[in-house]
């Protein structure tokens, strides 16, 4: 696939109807400056409403409308997409999605179950729904068209001047990272980071195959994908991509950090590829530039109710 080329494609879809985020420098976060882009500040408080309105914006929606399975942000994102562009909408979330994720798809419109279990059991009762209402599934994260929507947030960085030499990105089932990985095409070095209690990517890596694995932890309904996107697998082990793992006390540290340092709210998987510089565990080399991607904000309990 013409990577490059669908995510230009993608970048005028959403263009107006999605945030231009920002990006920072901070010389508080770390031993040396690093940069960060703010992609918490996007619409519904993360990224994903870059593929929603991707996948919205490129296909002819049925009758039957759309449905998603998601953790949380996800379903935010396409109830959010779906109500901007006129198509109903189902969600399905899983019971550690928390209340605050559940409230913000709640107020979008969308019609929304809440499963008993995890991500890929909403997953399971997403695609009945499909099956039995010709709805539209929209993956959250292992579909060429939401891929090419998450790849916009790099090409957006770049001509925001990005001149770092490495990425850090964290990882949940693999598409933020998947569309960035598919961008840059390995002129950047991109990291994986995943906290050590729900790591599909490392594991997969490390297995040769993506393999099922454990869901807990803080940053679960979030990053918490049993098994890592094929799309995603198949570009990291093409650029053979560093992957590392941090546990959640390091996540927490780093959520207090951005909130102490520049008061930034984020959730935990919003801190989690910043706790991978902050614990050790991705250590640059000393001329090395650096940037990390915060990319959500969904923060449970939501702190003004």
């Amino acid at each position: 696939m013409d990577w490059k080329s669908e995510i230009d494609l993608a970048a005028g879809r959403i263009a107006g109807h999605t945030v231009i985020t920002p990006v920072m420098m901070s010389d508080a976060l770390w031993d040396r400056p690093v940069m960060l882009k703010l992609e918490q500040l996007q619409h519904t408080g993360s990224f994903k409403a870059r593929g929603a309105f991707n996948t919205l914006r490129a296909v002819v929606v049925p009758e039957g409308g759309v449905v998603a399975a998601s953790g949380g942000n996800h379903g935010a994102a396409v109830a959010f997409a779906a109500h901007r562009l006129g198509h109903k909408a189902r969600i399905f979330v899983p019971e550690i999605a928390g209340p605050a994720k559940i409230a913000l798809i709640e107020r979008s419109g969308a019609d929304l179950t809440v499963v008993p279990g995890e991500y890929a059991d909403a997953l399971d009762m997403a695609r009945r729904f499909e099956a039995e209402r010709g709805a539209m599934q929209v993956h959250a994260y292992d579909a060429a068209l939401t891929v090419a929507g998450q790849g916009t947030l790099m090409r957006e960085w770049e001509a925001q001047g990005l001149e770092a030499d490495t990425v850090l990105i964290a990882v949940g089932g693999g598409g933020l990272i998947a569309g960035a990985l598919a961008w840059t095409q390995g002129a950047r070095r991109i990291v994986a980071v995943e906290p050590e209690t729900c790591a599909a990517l490392n594991a997969a890596l490390i297995a040769g195959e993506p393999v099922d694995g454990p869901v807990s932890g803080v940053a679960a309904n979030a990053l918490g994908a049993r098994r890592i996107g094929s799309i995603c697998f198949d570009l990291a082990r093409a650029q053979a991509i560093p992957s590392v793992t941090v546990p959640d006390a390091a996540i927490v540290e780093a959520q207090r950090a951005l909130w102490q340092s520049h008061r930034l709210l984020v959730e935990p998987a919003g801190a989690c590829a910043l706790a991978a510089l902050r614990c050790g565990a991705y250590v640059p080399e000393p001329d090395e530039r650096v940037a990390v991607l915060v990319c959500g904000g969904n923060i449970a309990p939501d702190p003004l109710g």
